[in-house]
């Protein structure tokens, strides 16, 4: 028999888990809020730590709301974990859960971590996705909250209404075409009307998914400048807070049209080309070899960008002289350590971090105070609402 728990909530934590304590036990409990009494059912025995998803709200917080999804509402669908929480809420919760990363993970305390930014429309925001196939009806949807199977889904408010669109004529086709396909990435331009979708490897992240055909391509439209982005490449979910990303970047290294600047983990682009406007030379590193098609392609324009290809720990303890500047976008492990240690050794006078888990920023934030740097500010943004996770920009100067 699964075991249930009653329990009080106390705090929010990074991962979209509400935690309280029972007999010495550390619960992570899904589908909770802090200040709740609920009924929770464990789902994973960790032995000092166990993780449960509510059953029954006993004494609900003035926080928590009706979700918009009915697919959250029966606690079927992974792909949100916040949407019974009220998004000023969401919010406050994000800004502080950055802190408390950079206390207790990079041991900086009193990080000058800012209120979040938050997302223009918290709905319909996403301009692409990867749908997971149900293996017995071929139906596209995500991964449940058990982890284990895959719920079809009929409706999302976090999506944009062309790719639900996508998603109702793929699956009017499910029975032959995608019984054998594990993963769907299906993408749409800034204006609505380019529209890829293709098979995604088993084995690759959404993040950087690797496609089992030829794809086509999307055009984004980020402030005044157009990207080409393929169907295997990686781009931010929210146009509105990537032009946001860029803005805060540009802030803090402060061009003046002299320098050179590196631009690691750097996809298609989209750092690059605005770099590009306002320094004298760019070096862009980034090891997929679909991104750098896009971004030679993107970046055809500038002269005084150069697109590398390669992993940054590889690649760049062989790139000659120093740079003024520097930015970089690791995916979500953050940087290897060999990579932040070239990083360093060019002595960039500016370090902008733009990091989509707060975990692995905290602890590259630590290395790089470690190694002569001051951590100016933390300016966590919501690229993604009613989701645990966040995207910082994280300014550094040498001292």
């Amino acid at each position: 028999m699964t075991e249930q728990i009653e329990l009080e909530l106390t705090s929010m934590v990074y991962g979209g888990y509400a935690i309280g304590r029972v007999d010495g036990r550390t619960l992570f409990v899904g589908g909770g809020l802090p200040g709740e009494r609920v009924s929770a059912r464990i789902t994973r025995d960790q032995g000092r730590h166990a993780f449960a998803v509510v059953e029954q709200v006993i004494a609900p917080s003035p926080q928590r709301i009706t979700p918009r999804c009915a697919h959250f509402r029966a606690g079927t669908c992974g792909g949100c974990q916040w949407q019974h929480l009220d998004y000023e809420a969401q919010l406050v919760y994000k800004t502080d859960i950055v802190a408390e990363q950079f206390s207790r993970i990079g041991k900086i305390t009193n990080a000058p971590i800012l209120p979040i930014l938050a997302s223009p429309d918290p709905w319909f925001y996403r301009t692409h996705v990867t749908f997971q196939v149900e293996p017995v009806s071929g139906r596209l949807g995500f991964v449940a909250p058990d982890d284990r199977t895959i719920t079809p889904i009929d409706e999302c408010s976090i999506l944009r209404p062309e790719l639900m669109e996508m998603r109702q004529a793929l699956d009017s086709d499910a029975g032959n075409r995608h019984t054998a396909r594990s993963r769907l990435r299906c993408m749409v331009g800034s204006d609505g009307s380019e529209r890829v979708s293709i098979p995604v490897r088993r084995d690759e992240r959404d993040e950087d998914a690797s496609v089992t055909a030829p794809g086509g391509s999307v055009t984004y439209t980020i402030k005044d400048q157009t990207f080409r982005v393929g169907a295997g490449s990686f781009f931010q979910v929210n146009l509105p807070q990537a032009e946001c990303l860029v803005g805060l970047v540009l802030e803090h290294l402060r061009l003046n049209g002299h320098e050179r600047v590196l631009d690691l983990y750097s996809g298609v682009g989209l750092f690059t080309a605005f770099l590009a406007n306002l320094a004298a030379q760019v070096s862009a590193i980034e090891s997929s070899p679909g991104a750098v098609a896009d971004a030679r392609i993107n970046l055809a324009r500038f002269p005084g960008a150069e697109v590398i290809e390669g992993m940054v720990e590889a690649v760049l303890p062989r790139v000659s002289g120093r740079f003024d500047s520097a930015v970089v976008d690791p995916p979500r492990a953050g940087m290897q350590r060999k990579a932040l240690e070239a990083l360093v050794a060019k002595r960039p006078h500016r370090i902008a971090y733009v990091s989509c888990d707060p975990t692995t920023l905290a602890r590259d934030a630590r290395r790089l105070v470690d190694a002569g740097y001051t951590l100016t500010h933390v300016q966590p943004l919501d690229m993604f609402p009613h989701t645990y996770h966040i995207e910082c920009v994280a300014g550094f100067e040498r001292r």
